[in-house]
Order: C-alpha cells, then sequence, then structure tokens
C-alpha cells in the first residue's frame, strides 16, 4: 500500500507547462502510445501510437519514440518533463525515452 501511494504522489508532481510540455507515456499488453500535453492549457501537442501489426516489444517502443519527437519537435516542443507514470525506468519505457533524446527532445 505504501508503494502505492508513493506512486501516486509522484505522478501528481509532473506537470507540463507552455515551456516544458509533458511527455506522458503509456504501455498496454498491445500497444504504446506517447503524447506531448501543455497541463496549463489543457491541450496535446502531438500524439502517436504504435502500429496495430507492430508487435508490442522495445523496436517498437524505439520507432514510437523516434515518432514523437518528430512530431513534438514540428510543434515547436524542444524541451519536455518525462511522465512515466507508474512504469519503471528499463526496458520499453527506457528504449523510448533513449530514441526520443535521439531525435530531439531534451529531458
Amino acid at each position: 500500500m505504501a508503494r502505492l501511494k508513493r506512486t501516486l504522489n509522484r505522478a501528481k508532481k509532473v506537470l507540463g507547462t507552455a515551456e516544458r510540455p509533458r511527455l506522458a507515456v503509456h504501455k498496454s499488453i498491445r500497444h504504446i502510445t506517447a503524447q506531448v500535453v501543455d497541463d496549463t492549457r489543457a491541450v496535446t501537442l502531438a500524439y502517436t501510437v504504435s502500429a496495430k501489426e507492430d508487435k508490442n516489444n522495445i523496436e517498437t517502443a524505439q520507432k514510437v519514440g523516434t515518432a514523437i519527437a518528430q512530431k513534438a519537435v514540428a510543434a515547436g516542443v524542444k524541451k519536455v518533463n518525462f511522465d512515466r507514470r507508474r512504469y519503471l525506468y528499463h526496458g520499453k519505457i527506457k528504449a523510448l525515452a533513449d530514441a526520443a533524446r535521439v531525435a530531439g527532445l531534451e529531458f
């Protein structure tokens, strides 16, 4: 219970602003999604999801990371706050983050 409470408290602290929006990541059994959100205006600036035919693996996470970074840079965003939610920073989440950094995002 204490771990869940710490996780929920940490999630509340990651917010996106106009200068530094939030890069929110979600993974399910079938897909990986990422979106860049400005929480002050409640606007999604960029969004991408894994393709239907792609498997949910590290290569797909890298594709999603590259795609979200390209869309964010096209929208004029260079710096973001990385919101990994309750997910540990390894595997698919780390692959997505590393690919987004290589493609031009700073966090």
